[in-house]
């Protein structure tokens, strides 16, 4: 006679019925892991042609690759400038926010690596963090300096610039420009699905921030809060949108949130350990890979990310 298996622990927690009814906790009820054995896992990326997904291990300077055929996990890049934020551009091309390079990188299709931003004004850029690329081409970016702060995720330093900004990148002269700025460290960001609004996180001061895109595409109006973290439950780091106008955010110490358009909070996934980063992947771009501080866990789930290239 087998003995019953003790119940396993409820990965959702719903704090608004509106979680339930859209369906955000219809997929899997228990996390992969599929790897484990970073020093601080960040950046996932999903690469759809090679139906691969790429990741930083920061401090160990490298980056990863698991691939969902096989599940194999092999080495990426090493050294890697301490990449952080991971995420491809309207060509399937990697762009990389190289912590202690402080650059943002393009890697083209034959392997070579470009430079996009390493100065504003002829100072060094802080430690570029997370990126965004709009239907435009081009590459917004954020720039903390949690890079130059200690050696343990970069490399300590001055800062040349005097603030913790965002950033857009023209496609066409690689004009490097302030597009928001007032943050304490800015991380995530984020477009709307329509590109109306920018959302950027800043986990400094513990809410995540909201902007209209003006009508040019390339200036911003002055943002306001979106939503604040819970008290004393964790900060916020990177963020993505579902195609339900759900955003999905990794909050430090507090596991993944959902919230609604209007800034609710619906509910939570239950992390073992403390979450990093986000991105949906997968063929149907409905698997959710989870950064979380040794691991990368990954969730099969009823929801869809937004449509990975707009144009």
């Amino acid at each position: 006679m087998s003995l019953p298996l003790p119940p396993r622990p409820a990965i959702y927690e719903i704090l608004d019925d509106r979680f339930r009814t859209g369906k955000c906790t219809n997929g899997d009820q228990q996390l992969e892991k599929l790897y484990e054995g970073c020093r601080w896992a960040e950046g996932p990326v999903y690469l759809p042609a090679w139906r691969q997904l790429i990741w930083s291990d920061i401090p160990n300077d490298r980056m990863l690759r698991w691939d969902e055929q096989t599940g194999a996990v092999s080495l990426f890049r090493s050294p890697a400038g301490h990449s952080n934020g991971n995420t491809l551009d309207l060509q399937g091309r990697l762009i990389s926010c190289e912590q202690g390079n402080r650059r943002v990188t393009r890697t083209e299709h034959d392997g070579s690596v470009t430079v996009l931003a390493d100065r504003f004004e002829g100072k060094r850029l802080n430690s570029p963090n997370d990126s965004t690329v709009r239907s435009d081409g081009s590459i917004w970016f954020s720039d903390p300096d949690f890079g130059i702060t200690s050696d343990y995720e970069g490399h300590r330093a001055e800062p040349e610039i005097g603030g913790c900004n965002v950033y857009r990148v023209d496609p066409a002269t690689g004009e490097v420009r302030i597009v928001a700025d007032g943050f304490g460290g800015p991380n995530g960001l984020v477009f709307s699905a329509d590109e109306s609004r920018l959302y950027v996180s800043d986990t400094r001061a513990g809410h995540i921030r909201v902007f209209d895109v003006r009508e040019d595409g390339t200036t911003l109006s002055d943002g306001k809060v979106f939503t604040e973290c819970r008290p004393e439950k964790g900060r916020f780091d990177n963020i993505r949108f579902d195609d339900g106008g759900r955003l999905w955010v990794a909050a430090l110490g507090d596991g993944v949130h959902c919230y609604d358009p209007d800034g609710t909070l619906l509910g939570r996934i239950v992390m073992p350990e403390t979450v990093s980063n986000i991105a949906f992947g997968g063929p149907k771009n409905n698997r959710l890979f989870i950064t979380a501080n040794t691991s990368l866990y990954s969730l099969v789930m009823a929801v869809t990310g937004v449509p990975r290239i707009r144009r």
